[in-house]
């Protein structure tokens, strides 16, 4: 069915109401490249545990648990119509811990993060089922928009090289996993020649499997992590331990206080996951604008519904504290990248996304994969964190539309990466309207960039 796609339509579905599903091989090409880059960026999926550990002093076959649930969920994205590569709300991890870690450890704690998750998965459903998320994403102003998803890229990048951060673990792996990374799926140079050789269009397929392969060498031959001890069969997750002593099932149902005292943190964190939806949105955008024979439909509200159903559930069978978010951006600009490459790199966007996340889920059920990358999961997470900062970056410049919005959009980035998502929003809200007045949402009366005349120019033409 996926072939008979035709140009500038959309892959075929069947309809669900708000969803559009689409199963492998039927409605969409199963795409091999992205699903071997999944068997190994498990990894970065793997890199939960210790935060769980960390927090809620969960055993190893218990978090794994945790992990193997939310990949699961992952694959609902792409199968009900949402084309991302989804993910954790990563810069609001250092929020959502800090909060939890208010509260006792055992089970008041538990209760905490349960009230949390459901809180944020029920509001974000809320939204996405009113249609109200569609609007919030059109009705914020430019230079806030910008300015959030900036301050998501500086506290990715900040997250790693901060005193105590993964790089001060890793320092050589890091730099050189970095900057092949960067130079694989960045670089002119590197572009140009996947177009000479076989044997480099093949490592350019296969985005970041190769680095994490490398870091693993490289960790251990500069005694910054262990060689791998290789176990072989399939994983033995703990769910009888998670469900009875970390949800609801063992420890009851949180109390109504606990679920009002999350608020605050609640639309905090949503501020950040309101920086991935953006992301999303402009990413895809990028990506139809370079592929016109594949129409691609990203809706807001359908993404809200779908993030949001996956925290609810979450909630319940597996609190976790990365939450489900809407985008892991870092593989969401790889796959895309390759996907503009043309229809003979890649037939379907939902074809990349879907095969990358069914990549990571077999992944996570061999054991063989789970102990080969188990000792080098800092690195991999500083990977991922390094990588969509600079995307983060860049599409948050973008964002922008003059350089008003601009001095802006940078200041409220500095206060979300230092001071957190309630004080960059308050000050986003101060500056845009000190600066453009009774032009809040719009800011018409300032120049715009170069780019956005181009656009106009293109459009008359």
């Amino acid at each position: 069915m996926w072939k008979n796609r035709k140009h500038g339509e959309e892959s075929p579905f069947i309809p669900l109401g708000p969803f559009k599903l689409r199963l492998p091989f039927i409605h969409y090409k199963f795409e091999w490249p992205d699903y071997v880059q999944g068997l190994m960026m498990c990894a970065v999926d793997l890199a939960a545990i210790p935060l769980m550990v960390e927090l809620l002093g969960m055993p190893f076959e218990v978090a794994l648990a945790v992990v193997l649930l939310n990949g699961l969920l992952y694959l609902t994205h792409h199968l009900l119509g949402d084309p991302v590569v989804p993910g954790w709300i990563t810069p609001a991890i250092p929020l959502i811990m800090a909060y939890v870690s208010t509260f006792p450890e055992g089970v008041d704690r538990v209760h905490a993060l349960i009230a949390f998750q459901l809180t944020l998965g029920l509001f974000s459903i809320l939204l996405g089922a009113t249609g109200l998320a569609k609007k919030v994403v059109s009705f914020v102003p430019p230079a806030i928009k910008s300015g959030v998803i900036l301050g998501a890229g500086f506290a990715a990048v900040i997250s790693v090289f901060e005193v105590g951060g993964r790089f001060e673990s890793f320092p050589w792996t890091i730099s050189i996993a970095v900057g092949i990374a960067f130079y694989i799926i960045f670089s002119r140079h590197f572009n140009h020649l996947k177009s000479t050789s076989k044997v480099w269009g093949l490592i350019g397929k296969l985005g970041i499997f190769p680095i994490i392969l490398l870091a693993v060498v490289v960790g251990p031959l500069f005694g910054e992590a262990p060689w791998p001890t290789i176990e072989w069969g399939l994983i033995n997750p703990d769910f009888g331990t998670l469900w009875s002593e970390y949800t609801v099932f063992g420890v009851g149902f949180p109390s109504l206080m606990l679920f009002l005292q999350a608020v605050p943190t609640v639309l905090a964190a949503y501020i950040v996951l309101f920086g991935d939806v953006l992301q999303s949105k402009a990413l895809i955008a990028e990506a139809d604008d370079v592929r016109q024979d594949e129409k691609i439909d990203y809706n807001e509200n359908r993404a809200h519904l779908i993030f949001g159903g996956r925290n609810s559930i979450m909630s319940i069978l597996g609190p976790d504290v990365t939450m489900a978010g809407p985008l892991w951006a870092a593989m969401q600009v790889v796959v895309i990248e390759r996907f503009k490459e043309g229809k003979k790199a890649m037939h379907s966007l939902f074809g990349g996304s879907g095969s990358f996340r069914w990549g990571t889920n077999t992944g996570l059920i061999l054991m063989p994969i789970v102990t080969l990358v188990q000792p080098i999961l800092g690195i991999a997470l500083a990977l991922t964190l390094l990588i969509q900062g600079y995307v983060s970056v860049r599409v948050g410049i973008l964002e922008s539309r003059s350089h008003r919005d601009l001095g802006i959009a940078g200041i409220i980035g500095a206060v979300l990466a230092t001071k957190g998502a309630t004080w960059a929003f308050a000050v986003g809200v101060l500056l845009t309207l000190l600066v453009y007045g009774k032009q809040f949402f719009t800011g018409e009366n300032d120049q715009i960039f170069t780019k956005d005349l181009e656009k106009q120019d293109r459009k008359i033409s």
